[in-house]
Formats: C-alpha cells, structure tokens, sequence
C-alpha cells in the first residue's frame, strides 16, 4: 500500500494499519492486501471484478473490512461484492472509500453491494465517503447496494458523506421476508458545486417486516441534494421514511417521498424538514463566545451525528 492509501483508510474506516481478523483492501481497482478467518471466508470472484465474502452460520461478534482507495486522478473502478450472511451470524462489515486526485482529470468509484441474509442474521453495515487532493478533477462516488434480507433477519446500514465529494448518486433497494427489519441512517454534507443523489426503495413482502430510513443532510454553498424514498407495504408491514435538511447560501434540496399500501394493515409514514439554521440558535451560541462561523460549524456538527 502506498502513503496516500494509509491516509485514506484511516479516514474512511479509522484504520491505522492493517486489521485483525478478516479484511479486503481495495488499491486503484486491484487487491492490496486479503485475509480471511476461520469463520469468514473472501475470494475473488472469476466473472468480474470483486469478492464474495461468506459469513458461516452462528458467526459472533467478528468484524469484516472492504475499504476501497484512489489515489491518483483518471482511475475509473467498479467492483462487485457480494455478501452471503449465514443463519444468525451477527456481524459488522466496514467499507468505505476515498477518492485522492492529484491532476484535473476525474476519478470515480463505483461499489456495487449484495447483501443475502439467512434466517435471524444481523449485520451492522458501516460505510463512509470522503474525496480529498490537491488536483482539479473530479472526485466522484456512486454506491449501489442491494439487500435481501431472510426471516427474522436485521441490517443496520449507517453511512456518512461530509467531505470532498463532487458528485454521488447512492441507490438502495430492499427485499424483506417475515419479520426481517432494515434501519438506514444516511448523513450528507456538500459544498461549493456538489451533488448529491439518495434513491431508497424497499418492499416489505413478509409478515411483521419493518424498515426505518432516516436522512440528515446539509446543502452549502451552490450544491443541490435530492433525496428520493419509496417504501411499498406488501403485507402486514411498518415503514418509516425521514429526510432532515439544513441548507445554507444558495443550497437546493428537494425531498420526493413514495409510499404504497398494497395490504390494508400496511402501516406507512414520512416526514420532512428543509430550512435554515435559525437565528437564535446562532446568537445563543455567540454569547457563549463563538464566531457566527464557529456557531453554524458547532450546530452543524451535532445535526450530523
């Protein structure tokens, strides 16, 4: 692994060296370093450009790392992981990825996610963005991630963009089985010329199936946001969909909810909130002695945690 790649992962997963335990580390679309454990095993795939990572059933408590880095400009990387959970396994999988570019041509990573989760399986998914560097291209990052999740199966998905990114277009589909719950927490911050688009869709196609997203985002500068939710209540179901938006200068969000009951005890909500930061909540925090820009940074902060 080069320097700039060490930098990146300890940004995008708070690595400082290599991990313990299972890990894939992605370098400008080639593998920069492998292991798997006893109990979770990764390998290359032989159609295309990725891994398949397979948790063993009653897998506990281990943790699994995917980082992706680019660190020079002109990169182009697309992969393929897929992830075959086993019966209630309870795992954490981190991934992230960071975008470095150095010249004025653009480059961009594009992830594409499979989750299968087997019968009472948990994951917790933990995925944050960051583009850095000095040069003049482009930064751009474009996730997709698609989830099948089994009986009484569970996926926490928490994902962060607050930094460098010039351009991302996340799309997340979901299929639930019996009682299977999916909870996504998205936080996204832009800038300058930035834009930023979120495209949630989820079927809950099983009994007693449930799926909470919740959005927080801020817009500064000229950036546009749009934030794109359906949830389709194909039985006795729970969906709840939540888009929270702070926006700032010449900021755009646009917040487009979906929600379809295709049973008549399909429960559905969503809620939005676009606005500025108020006032006093600014001059509460000067006569503490802050900066109006101390103020707004310290506001937005805890918005985004």
């Amino acid at each position: 692994m080069n320097e700039i790649t060490k930098n990146l992962l300890e940004l995008v997963s708070d690595l400082s060296g290599v991990p313990g335990g299972a890990y894939n580390i992605r370098e400008d679309g080639q593998c920069a370093g492998r292991q798997s454990t006893e109990h979770i095993q990764i390998n290359s795939k032989t159609d295309k450009p990725g891994i398949d990572i397979i948790v063993q059933p009653e897998t506990k408590g281990e943790t699994v790392y995917i980082p992706a880095c680019v660190t020079h400009s002109d990169v182009n990387d697309l992969v393929y992981n897929d992830f075959y959970i086993g019966d209630d396994a309870d795992v954490t999988v981190v991934a992230g990825c960071g975008v470095h570019t150095d010249g004025e041509e653009e480059s961009q990573h594009n992830g594409i996610h499979r989750f299968f989760l087997g019968k009472n399986a948990r994951v917790k998914y933990v995925e944050k963005h960051i583009g850095v560097g000095k040069g003049t291209g482009k930064r751009v990052i474009n996730p997709r991630t698609f989830v099948d999740i089994g009986e009484g199966g569970y996926l926490e998905m928490d994902t962060t963009q607050i930094k460098g990114v010039d351009s991302t277009n996340r799309v997340t589909r979901g299929v639930l089985g019996e009682n299977a719950k999916l909870v996504i927490k998205e936080k996204i911050m832009t800038d300058g010329e930035q834009t930023a688009q979120t495209n949630f869709e989820v079927d809950l196609n099983g009994i007693g199936s449930g799926a909470d997203l919740i959005s927080r985002s801020v817009a500064k500068g000229r950036s546009k946001q749009v934030f794109r939710s359906k949830i389709n209540g194909n039985t006795n179901c729970s969906g709840h969909s939540e888009c929270d938006a702070i926006i700032m200068d010449e900021g755009v969000v646009s917040a487009i909810p979906e929600l379809t009951a295709n049973h008549v005890d399909a429960a559905l909500i969503h809620e939005a909130a676009i606005g500025k930061i108020a006032g006093e909540q600014i001059i509460k925090l000067m006569t503490l002695g802050l900066t109006e820009e101390e103020a707004e940074a310290k506001i937005i902060e805890g918005f985004l945690k």
